[in-house]
């Protein structure tokens, strides 16, 4: 996100539909300005040789944000994201992502969000994201619904 794509990248997309590369990568780098140092996918729409670019996070790319740890993907490789976020952070997270959810209830989607945590490496209130899921499966934590 933020960066600049290659035109030679988007040139086999764009090229055959009229339209400049440099200027669908401007586009892109605009939409993806508040997403700087984070890896977020982009939706690129065309109509009348004209492109929309629209932002759709993954969940992971939402808590990382979550977590504000920012990236210089020229300096830094595998970058480290053991950190701590709010309960209130998570569930932030499930309402933004709750349409693309497979889940069928709002507490299902909660515990996507929970295992996205435990493999990015971070902890929720300084609790592991495994036992936040149980004390949701138990009843002692209740999410409500979105």
């Amino acid at each position: 996100g933020g960066d600049p794509a290659p035109p030679s990248v988007l040139a086999p997309k764009c090229g055959p539909l009229g339209i400049s590369p440099k200027k669908v990568g401007d586009d892109i780098q605009a939409a993806t300005k508040a997403w700087k140092g984070i890896k977020v996918v982009v939706k690129v729409a065309i109509q009348n040789r004209m492109a929309s670019v629209e932002v759709t996070p993954t969940s992971s790319a939402l808590i990382v944000k979550a977590l504000g740890i920012v990236r210089d993907r020229k300096k830094e490789k595998n970058p480290s994201y053991a950190g701590t976020i709010t309960m209130e952070q998570v569930l932030e997270v499930a309402r933004t992502i709750r349409d693309k959810s497979q889940a069928r209830t709002f507490a299902g989607t909660v515990k996507e969000v929970l295992g996205t945590c435990f493999s990015i490496g971070c902890n929720i209130n300084g609790e592991h994201p495994r036992d936040v899921q149980a004390k949701i499966d138990s009843g002692e934590i209740t999410v409500g619904d979105a």
